[in-house]
């Protein structure tokens, strides 16, 4: 599987095997094994924290599930976490926009652009399916370059902060 395979699966179904918006965090734990903890949000509190597989990018909220996801793809390489995307998780950077649009195309997810996201020299598809945004550095002179893909959160309501404010 490349990377496009892995990046387009995601824009399909807002999910990189047990990693999703909501997902628990003790089972991406089982399933992917100890991240990075990359520290907290906030210098003020220690949730919610950001913790990373390589370049997949994880928001964990305070009652541990995930709250938002990303994949840094502007680095020389792409790492991912082998156990869910097999292989040795590492995969070839520098994609450029032709080449991730056909990739969507030919999975059949559709795309629009994403104005709020578009600007100077950025600019963001969303796949329609899942909500997840493609964000593209514009060299000058040059096609565009994903730089990372996002999965949007879940509009997540932490019941733990509620239960800790009684």
């Amino acid at each position: 599987m490349g990377i496009l395979d892995v990046l387009t699966s995601m824009a399909k179904t807002g999910r990189l095997g047990p990693v999703f918006s909501g997902a628990d965090w003790s089972d991406v734990k089982a399933a992917c094994g100890e991240p990075w903890d990359m520290g907290t949000a906030s210098r003020n509190r220690k949730w919610p924290r950001l913790f990373a597989y390589g370049d997949l990018e994880l928001s964990v909220c305070r009652c541990r599930k995930v709250s938002l996801i990303c994949v840094q793809t502007w680095r020389d390489a792409v790492e991912l976490p082998p156990p869910i995307v097999g292989g040795t998780g590492t995969f070839p950077a520098g994609l450029k926009y032709a080449d991730v649009v056909a990739a969507l195309d030919r999975a059949g997810c559709s795309w629009e652009p994403y104005a709020p996201l578009t600007f100077g020299s950025q600019c963001t598809l969303k796949a329609i399916a899942s909500g997840a945004t493609f964000a593209f550095e514009i060299p000058e002179g040059e096609e565009p370059v994903l730089n990372v893909m996002g999965l949007p959160g879940d509009g997540h309501d932490c019941s733990a902060l509620t239960a800790a404010l009684r």
